[in-house]
């Protein structure tokens, strides 16, 4: 039987809705079948996710900059993002801007570490249809700017937090990364998401757990 994946796709540009409409159906898959719930600004997209009648997302589709709902203090994707991991803790998360300063993308990463993120210069049918195929499969999906960009950003301890720490230990330990939530208070999903972000701090993207606790070992984090 098919599993239903809920998507919500908020943007104010209905061409780039187009986009990602038309991206998911060309996602041939045996194994799901997709709603789709659309919102083309803040407050829409603020009153679907806090609706009470509003099924669980299990992916949403953020743009950045968007008009803002200064109501409620929703300013941009960014807000929403963080209004959704409130709301629906479960959700996957993909942003998509124009922004390219270092210290922006830095942010997006440290507050919302989110399942996606992409620039939208590097945005093509294609490069959404990985992006799509990768955060359904439970991976992260950084394109390429965003890669070069996190590579830039200056190695800071104060990024690395205790689970970190956790993940770290138990993977110089051998133990397997379905294995740890058995050990740290994380389920398999966040710990991936956190492997993927300490890679990316460490300049290791697309590299090995291997490569990971050798320059986490270098670093003085083990």
């Amino acid at each position: 039987m098919r599993t239903n994946i809920n998507i919500l796709i908020v943007d104010d540009h209905p061409f780039i809705i187009e986009a990602y409409k038309n991206a998911i159906k060309g996602y041939v898959t045996t194994d799901h079948t997709f709603t789709i719930t659309q919102a083309n600004d803040c407050k829409s997209g603020y009153d679907t996710i806090t609706n009470p009648e509003t099924d669980a997302f299990d992916i949403a589709f953020f743009d950045i900059s968007m008009p803002s709902y200064a109501e409620k203090n929703i300013l941009s994707g960014e807000d929403l993002a963080l209004l959704i991991k409130e709301y629906m803790p479960n959700a996957k998360i993909i942003l998509l801007t124009m922004h390219t300063e270092l210290l922006k993308i830095s942010t997006i990463v440290r507050d919302i570490d989110p399942s996606g993120l992409i620039i939208k210069n590097d945005l093509t049918f294609d490069e959404l249809l990985i992006a799509f195929d990768k955060i359904l499969k439970g991976e992260n999906y950084y394109s390429q700017t965003v890669v070069k960009l996190i590579s830039q950003i200056p190695f800071d301890h104060s990024e690395i937090d205790s689970f970190d720490k956790q993940i770290l230990y138990h993977l110089s330990k051998g133990t397997k990364p379905k294995d740890i939530p058995s050990f740290v208070p994380l389920s398999l999903n966040a710990v991936e998401k956190r492997k993927a972000k300490l890679k990316a701090i460490l300049n290791l993207s697309g590299s090995t757990d291997i490569d990971l606790i050798a320059e986490a070992r270098l670093k003085g984090l083990l």
